[in-house]
């Protein structure tokens, strides 16, 4: 079964204690909602800062100690992630009710009005609410690590999910270099980003850098 089959219908599900959900969404028509690499970093300190119950303040990014803010006990737990040119994907489970439509709401907001304010501009950015998937298989929970690391093969191969990956060693070092994802931290590189993961409250489905490094490689070989 090619692997893009697995992806799950969109269902409406009201967010619980305890499940786990994919979330995403991308900007208005479509449109480049992170243009160069400082607003993927912004966007990054705000998935951290945000995932709190302690509120922050829009100076508290830029400041370079972002990741030691102390932002009380986390809102959702965050397992994976991945920003690409127009939209972004998280993977999340709920510590409380209504802990994920926070946590997107401050997310949101912080990240368009430091968008709006920087490109002098207006409106919406995002395509409106975010969007939201229940995972409730084991199988496609293992499954979504992989699909939201690989997403940044698009910006190599735009077609390489019909057609197929023509450089799997190419490709896989590309993703080895993609910062704004977290398949860096289930590397094991030490950066001050792995703190916006609360890898723990998922299964370990990854034992090691090489198990994951293994599942990533073995669903680019499947296309």
């Amino acid at each position: 079964m090619a692997w893009y089959n697995l992806i799950m219908a969109i269902r409406k599900i009201p967010f619980a204690i305890g499940e786990n959900f994919h979330v995403y969404n991308r900007g208005n028509s479509k449109q480049v909602i992170f243009c160069d690499d400082y607003d993927s970093e912004y966007f990054t300190k705000l998935m951290f800062l945000a995932n709190g119950e302690n509120s922050f303040k829009m100076y508290h990014v830029g400041r370079g100690n972002e990741y030691d803010f102390d932002r009380g006990k986390p809102l959702v737990n965050i397992g994976a992630y991945c920003l690409m040119p127009n939209h972004f994907h998280l993977l999340l489970t709920q510590s409380e009710n209504g802990s994920i439509s926070k946590f997107m709401q401050k997310l949101s907001t912080g990240y368009s009005m430091y968008f709006n304010n920087k490109y002098e501009r207006t409106g919406t950015l995002f395509e409106g609410k975010f969007k939201s998937q229940h995972v409730d298989d084991d199988r496609y929970l293992k499954y979504l690590f992989s699909y939201i690391h690989l997403n940044p093969l698009k910006l190599i191969d735009s077609n390489w999910k019909d057609k197929g990956v023509k450089n799997k060693a190419q490709a896989t070092s590309f993703l080895e270099d993609f910062l704004f994802s977290s398949y860096l931290d289930y590397l094991g590189k030490n950066r001050k980003q792995g703190k916006i993961l609360n890898s723990e409250s998922f299964p370990s489905y990854f034992s090691s850098m090489d198990s994951i490094k293994k599942e990533i490689f073995d669903w680019i070989n499947l296309v």
